[in-house]
């Protein structure tokens, strides 16, 4: 990304932590289940169940994590969250008990969940107005991107030999090095921190009525992000009849057009107002949806390939002009002082999504297929409601950002 202002160097260090950081992500999440099942030696059953203890572990956490942001900085926080990670990778072959399996995946689970707030937190410290959102989009193509690449090179790793132990190796020295690169990121905040007794805390996030409301809608849309890694490949093989290959085609394809048009169409939506484009991508998903339940009465054939690629691409162009300027207004509506604490209430909009999302969306498939499909519409239907109608109620700078770059704000010490 070339610039010529002084924060170049900034953000291509912080481009490259993305990148290490979503790279190992990608060995990891995907064959998350096989990986400890090979390193830990513990049943798929005891590893599930430990898996969900951590993730609520994690999500206990999020408040402490929004307190640490705000007190010592989201840069420090997410060094903290990715030398955990590091350590966590590096511990995996030792667990060979079921209690230091527990330790070893809650101390992973939180450090994954304690880096999306940290992250866009240091990113609200680094930038403002339109830099700000270029900084997220940026971040969210190359996290779609390296989680790709990720995937391949686990793959790469298991088909060569490798194993599981060289791929432990390489998530420790990705977080590592991730670790070793966001210290060197000079940190820009535009003013300095308020004195600790002029600090709100959570009650004051929470009599945030606006951001409150912009949370519950982002937990309504999040069904329709977990729903292409739960409910589709599911769907596709099971009640379409398409072939296992081809659904993971699908994913690929997801990936790869939000990591190239990214940026693109972030930089398409900054001229529109954040809360009515989130609210268009939430009609461009349910109209997804909707053709995803045709599918069925197409049968098994070309045609019925064909018609799940095009269903992707709608899909994803929902993501991708959702995905933009939500993020965008869930970072610029908080409030500077306390942003570490507003930005865990929002993730946690995410975690709970994610720790109900499963249980939700198998009753639902087993429900049926157009039953499945229409509740997802219905949901990110209802929070694009709520992101418009709450769209008056939040500060204009949150709403529309700034038609030009904000002038550079005063370096302070991370």
């Amino acid at each position: 990304m070339r610039s010529t202002s002084p924060d170049a160097a900034a953000r291509r260090r912080f481009i490259a932590v993305s990148l290490v950081d979503a790279i190992g992500q990608g060995i990891y999440v995907p064959l998350t289940m096989l990986f400890v099942h090979a390193l830990t030696g513990q049943s798929l059953t005891a590893i599930g169940t430990g898996l969900t203890i951590a993730g609520l572990g994690a999500l206990a956490s999020m408040p402490a994590i929004g307190v640490l942001i705000d007190r010592y900085g989201g840069k420090r926080v997410y060094i903290g969250a990715l030398a955990l990670r590091a350590t966590g990778f590096a511990l995996y072959p030792l667990a060979t008990t079921y209690p230091a399996f527990l330790g070893v995946a809650l101390l992973i689970a939180v450090a994954m969940w304690a880096s999306s707030p940290s992250q866009q937190s240091l990113i609200g410290d680094m930038a403002r107005g339109i830099e700000r959102d270029r900084l997220l989009a940026w971040d969210r193509s190359l996290r779609n991107g390296g989680m790709g690449f990720g995937s391949l090179v686990a793959a790469a790793l298991l088909a060569s030999g490798g194993g599981y132990l060289a791929a432990t190796a390489v998530l420790a020295a990705a977080c590592a090095g991730a670790a070793i690169l966001a210290s060197r990121i000079p940190v820009r905040r535009d003013a300095p921190a308020a004195p600790r007794a002029a600090r709100g805390g959570y009650r004051e996030v929470l009599a945030d009525r606006p951001y409150r409301w912009i949370t519950a809608a982002n937990f309504l849309i999040a069904f329709g992000y977990t729903a292409q890694a739960i409910a589709l490949p599911v769907f596709l093989t099971r009640d379409v009849g398409i072939p296992d290959a081809l659904a993971g085609i699908v994913f690929a394809l997801n990936t790869a057009l939000i990591a190239v048009f990214g940026v693109p169409v972030s930089r398409a939506m900054h001229r529109a107002r954040r809360a009515r484009g989130a609210a268009l991508g939430t009609v461009v998903f349910a109209l997804a949806f909707a053709a995803f339940g045709f599918l069925p009465a197409l049968g098994s054939g070309l045609v019925a390939a064909a018609a799940v690629v095009a269903i992707t691409v709608v899909y994803t162009a929902g993501e991708l002009i959702h995905s933009a300027p939500a993020q965008s207004l869930s970072v610029q509506a908080a409030r500077d002082h306390i942003r570490g604490r507003y930005l865990s209430v929002y993730q946690l909009s995410w975690s709970l999504c994610r720790t109900v999302a499963p249980l939700a969306l198998g009753l639902l498939l087993d429900t049926g297929t157009w039953q499945l499909w229409t509740v997802l519409a219905l949901s990110v239907l209802t929070g694009g409601l709520i992101l418009l109608r709450t769209e008056r109620h939040l500060p204009a700078h949150a709403v529309r950002g700034p038609t030009r770059t904000a002038p550079e704000p005063v370096p302070v010490p991370a």
